[in-house]
């Protein structure tokens, strides 16, 4: 063997490779003869049985498509319509979850992937990295999460669910037993006890409403984009686990449909499949025109999901698509003791999609309102009621016949005897603009309470409205109604109807003044 040789090979051995090719290439221009030919040979051999070696390493169920993917084909997180798989995975070194699509049931060019990449810079949408093809498939390479929304509904009600589940709820899809019992002792031993509602009322709880609040968010971020998702349901809501919380995250939209909402032009868009028929609204069972205001139909089946652990507004899975297209609702009772909830998604699931409330919009709502927030609109409205005798006798009217007794028979006899002692006044128990003072006179002057008083009341502030909640469930959803009526206009109540002070606050008042007469 040459002296070349055996520095080009020994070169190769020492991993310096791209410098021997750079070496070989030009020696090989300077004089390209026979000789010359002799080390590049050796060097492409060497390369073959590097590239081998490299092969070997890896499980015989990795796939390495491209430069920067490896695919993960054991570790199958989940299947979706039209062959559709996704797999665990790496790209460029970080854990990703891998969409593989198959290029005889999807086309995607690459100005829809672009948008779809360029439009995911936001918390509570999932992250799209990059895109691989090879000849059969093309791989969508996404943000990998723990679990999806279904997953962590089902784990955390298997063994709590007052309700009677959808006999397919629990062993529909390709999960099993197993897998959400692993999924569930990841989380307790991440989190601990997670807790998803109260236990005083079965009313969400703060992580929960939080969860829910990340849906909506996401929502709104796609849709002043002027994407649709028009698949959105449990299974493409994703979770992922931090420190001390979860965090909510929607999955496979903007490839499905992209609009132009303020003009209210249309283009269509190759979808990833058919979309899940039991969370469609109506008018795209019937091949309406899809709006935003599809997303919203579905919004409000999700959280009917969440909140009644996994049952849906429209019935048994075989009947919802039968009972959407009549708008024959038949689990809204479920919700019946928890009247904001009623009260959004009942609106939420008009059949008339030009009725149904804005993505911006559904934050405001009362049922997303923290305990603080709940409070402070009871006490904003008794400091009210004074000014205006039309509010003080429509409160009279309308809300009086929700609470169906006298309140004081609700409330502990020392909290009423402790006030009426403070305040120097007497309380009518027939009024609920007294129920709404004594309310604002505990929370305003809650630190000067007996300690008797505050322990019947509960800590401010969760425990505080829970007290309140539990007596009066219609109470603040009929004050709300009221206040839209008579205040929905004014500059003292809009912090509770308009969050963003750059929205059209005609529009969002709109929304509130109309729903209170349904």
């Amino acid at each position: 063997m040459s002296d070349v040789e055996d520095n080009f090979l020994d070169s190769v051995h020492k991993t310096n490779i791209v410098r021997a090719a750079d070496d070989s290439v030009n020696s090989l221009k300077e004089n390209p003869t026979p000789r010359k030919f002799k080390p590049w040979m050796n060097f492409l051999e060497a390369r073959e049985r590097e590239e081998e070696s490299i092969a070997s390493s890896f499980d015989k169920n990795q796939l390495r498509i491209g430069k920067k993917l490896v695919v993960s084909l054991s570790k199958e997180i989940g299947r979706g319509t039209d062959g559709t798989v996704v797999y665990e995975g790496s790209y460029e070194g970080r854990k990703v979850a891998v969409k593989r699509l198959l290029k005889t049931h999807i086309k995607l060019d690459d100005n829809e992937i672009g948008n779809l990449i360029a439009s995911d810079h936001h918390q509570n949408v999932v992250r799209y990295y990059g895109v691989e093809h090879d000849r059969d498939f093309t791989y969508l390479v996404l943000e990998l999460c723990d679990f999806s929304l279904d997953d962590l509904i089902r784990i955390t009600s298997l063994n709590s669910s007052p309700y009677k589940l959808d006999p397919n709820y629990l062993y529909c899809g390709t999960s099993t037993m197993t897998m959400y019992e692993n999924r569930w002792e990841l989380l307790k031993n991440t989190l601990g006890d997670v807790k998803l509602r109260k236990e005083n009322n079965d009313r969400p709880s703060p992580l929960l409403l939080q969860l829910l609040r990340d849906i909506v968010s996401g929502l709104v971020h796609l849709h002043k984009l002027g994407i649709i998702h028009r698949d959105l349901k449990p299974r493409n809501i994703l979770i992922t686990m931090r420190k001390s919380t979860l965090c909510a995250k929607l999955s496979d939209m903007g490839i499905h449909k992209r609009l132009l909402i303020e003009n209210k032009t249309y283009s269509s868009v190759t979808s990833f499949g058919c979309a899940t028929t039991s969370w469609k609204a109506a008018e795209q069972l019937l091949n309406g025109r899809h709006t935003s205001a599809t997303d919203m139909f579905s919004l409000g089946c999700i959280i009917f999901f969440c909140i009644t652990r996994g049952r849906h507004p429209f019935g048994d899975h075989d009947e919802r698509d039968w009972n959407i297209k009549r708008d024959k609702k038949q689990d809204l009772f479920l919700i019946q003791d928890f009247p904001e909830a009623f009260h959004l998604i009942s609106r939420l699931l008009e059949p008339d999609p030009t009725k149904r409330p804005k993505a911006s919009e559904i934050l405001q709502h009362p049922m997303f309102w923290d305990a603080e927030k709940r409070l402070s609109f009871l006490r904003d409205t008794s400091d009210r009621l004074g000014e205006n005798s039309d509010l003080f006798k429509a409160l009279e009217r309308t809300v009086r016949t929700n609470l169906a007794t006298k309140w004081n028979k609700k409330v502990d006899e020392k909290i009423v005897t402790y006030m009426r002692a403070c305040s120097k006044r007497d309380y009518k128990f027939n009024s609920v603009r007294d129920l709404l003072r004594l309310i604002r006179n505990l929370s305003s002057h809650y630190g000067e309470l007996g300690q008797d008083v505050q322990i019947l009341v509960g800590p401010k502030y969760e425990e505080f409205d829970d007290y309140f909640t539990s007596r009066f469930p219609s109470l603040l959803i009929k004050v709300y109604e009221v206040v839209c009526s008579y205040y929905g206009d004014g500059e003292y109540f809009m912090r509770y109807f308009v969050g963003n002070p750059t929205s059209n606050v005609s529009s969002d008042i709109t929304f509130v003044v109309d729903c209170q007469g349904k």
